[in-house]
């Protein structure tokens, strides 16, 4: 699978946080996961803080070859996504 088509069948079966927050609340919670996707437009300093967090529970990151518009629009979404994780 592309990683398109993994960002929209997760996001059509439920299993994928959208957005900076929810995600960072996501890693902090330790929560299962299969990885993190992450626009290659987005500021350097969420992309380490996110990059940190990932570390510390060895998930897998993958960077979105399009900016966080292209990514929301891939998630169906009618706004920017700068990061997602789909759930494992």
């Amino acid at each position: 699978m592309t990683i398109t088509e993994d960002i929209r069948t997760s996001v059509k079966s439920d299993n994928a946080i959208i957005g900076y927050r929810e995600a960072i609340k996501f890693l902090k919670s330790n929560g299962k996961l299969k990885e993190i996707i992450i626009a290659n437009n987005i500021i350097d300093s969420i992309s380490k803080d996110v990059e940190n967090n990932a570390k510390v529970i060895n998930a897998k990151i993958r960077i979105f070859e399009g900016t966080s518009k292209d990514l929301g629009t891939s998630c169906g979404k009618p706004f920017p996504v700068s990061i997602m994780i789909i759930k494992g």
